[in-house]
């Protein structure tokens, strides 16, 4: 266990891809963060599957529906209460680093992915019901979504921004989560207890290029992608477009690998979490790749290393004709489109 111990002190949080019931009321989130787990991220496909399989729901499933409850408002009582349980227990994580880690995260609707105007209600009501500080709202980072982080990131919340796959979509939130600062700054709010977290796409960049690439290149683009994206982070957060908000106690927003599970049976099971540990970011994984990285993962930071030959993997892609901001167009288009089919299949059994 002292593995997750040491990358903390590396300087990077690993948070659970996974939330339900049962693994709040067993206590086994609570083993996980005395681990070293750092916080908790839920979407749409992690409500569905835990509501379908974890019983603990099923009396409180039947009373909503018997109380003429619909079932968006059934599947927010449940979702809300969980996230209020698993902040409850990552309360002193988050306080023992001055509130700085021990967040939980929960979605806006995926239908509001291209409503700005929505997301910022729907994410400031969601907020309001939590009430607990070491929530993060999840927004997904189409247009919509960035222009809702300026909205709400001036309005003092913390967010979790999700759906990245390119380092250009990445740094145009980056641009937004500034001027939202900016903004709280010039009202003279405070902005030092405002985190947020941007969620890079590791395997779904690899599952989506591998098939089309040299078998040198195979498994290398999604981390090589990922080390690029960490320079561009440390540049803009250490340079002048950032100088203003940082002297007024800004925090940067921390890059988190995100979709850090593999896809190809072929790979180490552990790669995307041994190859990206770096200094101010996140990793959150699935719990299987959660119990590989403990039972056989290296702790070492890597983020930083080998990056001439990161710049080398990128050129031969682009040699080959690839696009990546146009693939990460496709891959954002993709996992919105997942995460409504989850939604949808996550609100049936609760009609």
């Amino acid at each position: 266990m002292a593995i997750l111990s040491d990358v903390k002190a590396l300087g990077q949080q690993i948070w659970l891809d996974n939330l339900s019931r049962s693994l709040v009321q067993s206590g086994e989130l609570a083993t996980m963060l005395e681990q070293g787990v750092c916080g908790v991220t839920s979407n749409p496909a992690i409500f569905q599957k835990a509501f379908a399989g974890d019983a603990l729901y099923t009396p409180e499933i039947a009373a909503l529906k018997a109380a003429g409850k619909d079932a968006k408002e059934i599947y927010e009582t449940l979702a809300v209460a969980d996230v209020q349980a698993a902040c409850d227990v990552c309360l002193a994580e988050h306080e023992a680093s001055g509130g700085k880690t021990g967040f939980v995260s929960l979605e806006v609707s995926p239908e509001l992915s291209h409503d700005a105007a929505g997301t910022v209600a729907e994410a400031k009501r969601l907020h309001a019901a939590i009430n607990r500080k070491n929530v993060m709202i999840k927004v997904p980072t189409t247009d919509a979504g960035v222009e809702a982080l300026e909205q709400l990131v001036s309005d003092g919340l913390s967010i979790n921004l999700t759906l990245l796959f390119s380092r250009k979509q990445t740094q145009k939130a980056y641009a937004a989560y500034t001027r939202g600062i900016l903004k709280r700054i010039a009202a003279g709010l405070p902005v030092d207890n405002i985190q947020v977290v941007a969620s890079f796409f590791i395997s779904r960049i690899d599952g989506a290029l591998d098939a089309t690439l040299p078998e040198h290149l195979q498994g290398k683009t999604a981390v090589s992608l990922a080390k690029a994206a960490y320079q561009d982070w440390q540049q803009y957060f250490g340079g002048a477009e950032f100088a203003d908000a940082k002297a007024k106690g800004a925090n940067p927003i921390q890059l988190l690998w995100a979709s850090t599970g593999v896809k190809n049976p072929a790979y180490p099971d552990t790669l995307y979490v041994d190859s990206l540990i770096g200094k101010d970011t996140v990793n959150t994984v699935p719990d299987a790749t959660l119990k590989a990285f403990i039972d056989h993962g290296t702790a070492k930071s890597t983020l930083t290393e080998s990056i001439a030959e990161a710049q080398a993997v990128l050129a031969e892609t682009e040699k080959l004709g690839i696009d990546v901001e146009a693939l990460a167009v496709r891959l954002q288009e993709d996992g919105l489109k997942q995460f409504e089919d989850a939604f949808a299949k996550l609100l049936e059994p609760l009609a």
